[in-house]
């Protein structure tokens, strides 16, 4: 089954909420309409409500009955104030409060929190730092994780030829401990699209081949990886060759159980993958999906400020199936 027609039956009937804070761009409407006339979940639209339908009008877009939720209106407006007080611990005063939830990333960051919504999906037309500030700042990451991570889902082919790439949006550098969190969140993500994690920890050499710093926080980042999840088939350290091709494999990490059989591909740090991925892409003809930030306790999604309606609409597919992982 194709992947996006797979995630859909698996959400479909939930009657599952997403959070659109960016109601008044053509992508996020079309986006959401088309959720709605599905029947896929239900988008929770955020603006003045005068504003978003003639912003809809505008577009050639019927609502029809899509719920649109004016933060500076909003019933619930004190208590969202008094949630968000005593989650912020003392960093944030009452009136400081009131005043950053009429940010609507932080108003739709605080819906998700307080279960009136399943996750948000942002980015259209705001930056990475202001949709994920407000989601580390309040949702926070899940115990035993110290950092998000960013991954991407490569598809290629009528066969739907899939893997999974991480980090490649979110960690410079990270250190093997964090490293290690992204490698066994990745394997997370990876089942959530019906793909058998099989590990593989990349640096440019292969079970010692090479002796550098780089080569030893990989080392250190699999054996940890492999104690926090056992459950899981992770590998390292291995070049993308000994990874990915069977025969390189035989000769490089004879007796690995990921070597030439790996479905995700943890980098070593971001600039490498940022660049793995878009290589697939252009010069492989992968389609990449995401980035899908890993890690938090509910899911928030940001979108490319170049994307497109199409985008829209599977990340916030993807964002609901997150919802229901567990």
């Amino acid at each position: 089954m194709e992947l996006f027609e797979s995630l859909k039956q698996k959400i479909q009937g939930k009657e599952l909420k997403i959070v659109f804070p960016e109601a008044n761009d053509e992508r996020i409407l079309g986006a959401a309409v088309r959720l709605q006339s599905e029947k896929i979940l239900n988008p929770v639209l955020l603006g003045n409500k005068e504003e978003v339908a003639k912003s809809a009008k505008d577009h050639g877009f019927d609502l029809g009955s899509i719920e649109v939720i004016d933060p500076q209106t909003y019933e619930k407006y004190d208590e969202m104030v008094a949630a968000f007080v005593e989650r912020r611990k003392g960093k944030a005063t009452e009136e400081q409060a009131r005043e950053q939830l009429r940010n609507v990333n932080y108003f739709g960051t605080m819906l998700v929190y307080m279960d009136l919504a399943d996750g948000l999906v942002s980015g259209a037309i705001h930056s990475t730092g202001e949709t994920v500030r407000p989601a580390l700042q309040i949702i926070k990451t899940r115990p035993g994780v110290s950092r998000t991570s960013g991954a991407f889902i490569m598809l290629r082919g009528r066969e739907q030829e899939k893997y999974l790439f991480a980090d490649c949006a979110i960690n410079p550098n990270p250190d093997e401990k964090v490293l290690a969190e992204i490698a066994v969140e990745s394997a997370r993500t990876a089942k959530m699209f019906d793909i058998e994690p099989k590990v593989a920890m990349l640096s440019f050499s292969s079970k010692g081949s090479a002796n550098a710093p780089e080569v030893e926080k990989v080392q250190k980042a699999t054996k940890l990886a492999q104690e926090m999840a056992p459950e899981f088939e992770i590998d390292g350290e291995l070049q993308f060759d000994s990874a990915f091709v069977p025969a390189v494999a035989q000769q490089k990490a004879p007796g690995s159980n990921v070597a030439g059989e790996a479905t995700v591909f943890v980098f070593p740090e971001l600039q490498s993958g940022n660049i793995g991925y878009k290589m697939a892409q252009r010069l492989g003809g992968f389609e990449a999906v995401g980035p899908i930030l890993q890690g938090l306790n509910k899911p928030v999604s940001d979108l490319s400020r170049g994307c497109v309606e199409e985008d829209v609409y599977k990340t916030a597919i993807i964002t609901a199936n997150q919802s229901i992982m567990g």
